[in-house]
């Protein structure tokens, strides 16, 4: 029987992120399910959007084991699932996301900043808010294909639920969890973008504070699903020739 993966996308995304990395799974070793985040897609009108609702979320639509990926948002969220229910995750792959803000007051900026960009999706049109999310140095570099398909799977969402989300659920709403991962047993592949410097440091260091955990390093940038789909299912496959470790 096909093994699932659960496959969690960042902000602003939606379950259609997945959808080159779905395609090229062996179907006869793995069943994809790309779930819609609360706030996002299918899910947008889901309340609270809480670190724990979003936990429950997952749990209530994946099967009794799974394994577990999730990217930048889904990434920070697949840590919370994987610490909160660790006998349902058989393995853990995290791409291009972090344990969390350590600092207090660079956390603290970080709410800010969010909490301004919520504003700004309640209050200027949603166009604007995708030109200013994509300006973003993280997707400087992005391949022009890379960025149209981003922004039209940012424009399947609602811009008040995003706002929403970012004030339950943003980078800097979340407690660091470094200092947990030692807790994670379970099998784990670390993902990054060889373009992506910020998070292939935090890759590097996420590696060593698993137990069990290896670096994976893809051509391509932050958007790693998007650009490079097929390292990307390589990977999650346990099918990749080279490791950064």
């Amino acid at each position: 029987m096909p093994e699932t993966v659960v496959l969690l996308h960042g902000f602003g995304g939606t379950r259609r992120t997945w959808d080159g990395v779905a395609a090229r799974l062996d179907g006869e070793r793995y069943r994809p399910l790309a779930l819609d985040l609360p706030g996002h897609g299918h899910a947008s009108g889901e309340r609270p959007i809480t670190f724990a609702s979003c936990v429950a979320h997952v749990l209530a639509r994946a099967p009794a084991r799974f394994v577990l990926c999730g990217y930048s948002m889904g990434g920070r969220l697949a840590l919370h699932i994987a610490l909160a229910a660790p006998e349902r995750v058989a393995r853990l792959v995290l791409i291009a996301c972090s344990a969390g803000i350590e600092d207090e007051a660079e956390r603290a900026r970080r709410r800010r900043a969010d909490r301004a960009l919520a504003t700004q999706l309640e209050s200027a049109p949603f166009e604007q808010f995708i030109e200013r999310w994509r300006r973003q140095p993280l997707f400087s570099c992005d391949p022009p294909r890379v960025g149209e398909l981003a922004r039209a799977d940012q424009r399947r969402n609602r811009p008040p639920d995003l706002a929403v989300v970012l004030r339950g659920v943003g980078t800097g709403e979340m407690r660091p969890l470094w200092g947990r991962l030692a807790e994670l047993a379970m099998a784990a592949t670390v993902i990054a973008g060889d373009r992506d410097d910020k998070f292939h440091a935090l890759a590097r260091r996420m590696v060593g504070a698993l137990p069990d955990a290896r670096l994976v390093l893809l051509p391509g940038g932050h958007a790693l699903q998007i650009e490079n789909p097929a390292g990307v299912a390589r990977a999650l496959q346990g099918l990749d020739a080279e490791t950064g470790a």
